[in-house]
């Protein structure tokens, strides 16, 4: 049996990971595959796969390809979840910004450095025009911490998945200012250089089973019934969600989508400099 460590959000989008896990479907091919929630998202995420306390991780694509490019030894695999993210950018309820433009000196919530809570709101300050040297951030961990800055007031907006956050805005502890979809594929499987080496088939098995879930994934009997209730919420969301959202059908990353992200996130601001895109990708497919 191969020991296998894998992390990702405790969010809707990772919810045929749980159906698989449930299933046993791993297991069947001689793997121990352990399931470890990151509730402080892709930057939590990056500095496990450093430290090696997770083997692969479901991350947002633009923080994953920052890391790779700052040293993290890993690769991304695949794209998992291959349409846009949509942020939802949200101040306190009783906050006196009213709009977008409102925020331009505003202190910023983030989960952590690099995470996408952080480099998404670099991306919005550049599609309003701002200054994104003159960007002020808090760091708060979590969404937990996002709610408590908010309130607290020790930060004035919070940019965090816009499903995820919607129940926190219907109940009024939130008010959403405005929405930011990501210009990329939101979501890719990252696995930690050392186990793509030692266990390649292994991980390989992984993704096979993973994407043959997120096919029929839709088609499941009461999908949206059963995702509106484990994540508490509105039916109606869920719908929306699940019409806006596509997963990867197993298609390997290529270097050319990679060399179009970077060259985006140059633009940006995100990353200073390009690298080869082939030093962030690993093809399970060859």
């Amino acid at each position: 049996m191969t020991d296998l460590k894998i992390g990702g959000v405790p969010e809707h989008f990772n919810y045929p990971w749980y159906l698989t896990l449930k299933n046993k479907e791993y297991t069947k091919e001689n793997i121990n595959l352990r399931w470890q929630d990151y509730p402080g998202g892709t930057g939590q995420m990056c500095k496990a796969l450093r430290n090696g306390t997770v083997d692969i991780a479901l991350v947002l694509t633009e923080g994953i390809i920052k890391d790779i490019a700052a040293g993290n030894p890993s690769k991304i695999v695949q794209t998992y979840v291959k349409t846009p993210l949509i942020w939802g950018i949200h101040v306190g309820a009783k906050s006196s910004f009213k709009k977008i433009e409102d925020l331009e000196k505003a202190t910023i919530a983030i989960s952590r450095f690099g995470s996408g809570s952080h480099l998404m709101a670099i991306v919005n300050a550049y599609n309003q025009g701002w200054n994104i040297n003159e960007l002020k951030f808090k760091v708060v961990g979590n969404l937990q911490g996002g709610i408590d800055a908010l309130t607290n007031g020790e930060a004035d907006y919070f940019m965090w998945e816009h499903f995820t956050t919607k129940p926190l805005v219907d109940d009024g502890t939130f008010r959403r200012v405005d929405n930011c979809p990501t210009p990329w594929p939101c979501f890719v499987i990252a696995v930690r250089n050392e186990v793509l080496e030692n266990n390649f088939d292994e991980v390989k098995k992984v993704l096979d089973i993973i994407n043959k879930e997120t096919t029929d994934f839709k088609d499941i009997d009461n999908i949206d019934e059963i995702l509106a209730k484990r994540y508490e919420q509105k039916l109606k969301d869920i719908q929306k969600w699940l019409k806006i959202t596509e997963w990867n059908d197993g298609k390997p990353m290529t270097k050319n989508l990679i060399t179009r992200i970077q060259n985006k996130m140059i633009r940006f601001n995100v990353i200073e400099e390009k690298k080869n895109s082939g030093e962030f990708i690993k093809n399970m497919y060859i």
